[in-house]
C-alpha cells in the first residue's frame, strides 16, 4: 500500500470513528498532495508525498512561536497535535546524535572548513536525511561545526 493510499484509508477510518480532528488534518494533507499532483501533472510516489507532508509540518512549526507569543495556547495545542499526526506518516525521525554523525561525515567528505562551505555540506547531508530530519536543525548543526 502506498503512503497516499494509507492516508486515504486512515481518513475514511477517522470518518467512521467520528474523529473529526484526524479526518480534517488527513483531508487537508490529501488536498495538498492532490494540488501538487495537479500542478505538476504527474502522480506523486511515496517520496513526493513525504515532501508534501514535510512542507505542511514545516508550516505549522513556523507559526508555533507566533501562537505562543500571542498567548493562544489553544492554537499551539492544535498545531502540535496536527504535527504529531502528520509525523506518523513520515519515516522514523533521526535523533540529534544520528544527524550529528551524518553532518560530521559530510564535512569530512566535502573538506569543508569555513561557513562559505555550508552549501557543499548541506548538498551532501539533505538527500540522506530528507523526510527524516528537520532542515533547520541540520543547518544549525552544520553551522555549529563550520565556525
Amino acid at each position: 500500500m502506498t503512503l497516499k493510499e494509507r492516508i486515504y484509508k486512515d481518513m475514511v477510518e477517522a470518518m467512521k470513528n467520528k474523529d473529526n480532528f484526524k479526518k480534517n488534518i488527513l483531508s487537508m494533507v490529501r488536498a495538498a498532495i492532490l494540488q501538487v499532483e495537479k500542478d505538476t501533472q504527474k502522480e506523486l510516489d511515496d517520496e513526493g508525498v513525504i515532501n508534501v507532508i514535510s512542507k505542511e509540518i514545516k508550516q505549522r512549526k513556523e507559526v508555533l512561536p507566533d501562537y505562543e507569543k500571542s498567548g493562544r495556547q489553544d492554537l499551539v495545542d492544535k498545531a502540535r497535535k496536527e504535527i504529531e499526526i502528520m509525523l506518523s506518516y513520515l519515516p522514523k525521525q533521526l535523533s540529534e546524535e544520528e544527524i550529528e554523525e551524518i553532518v560530521k561525515k559530510a564535512i569530512e567528505e566535502a573538506g569543508a572548513k569555513t561557513k562559505s562551505d555550508i552549501g557543499k555540506v548541506m548538498g551532501k547531508v539533505m538527500p540522506i536525511v530528507k523526510g527524516r530530519a528537520d532542515g533547520n536543525l541540520v543547518k544549525d548543526m552544520v553551522n555549529k561545526y563550520l565556525q
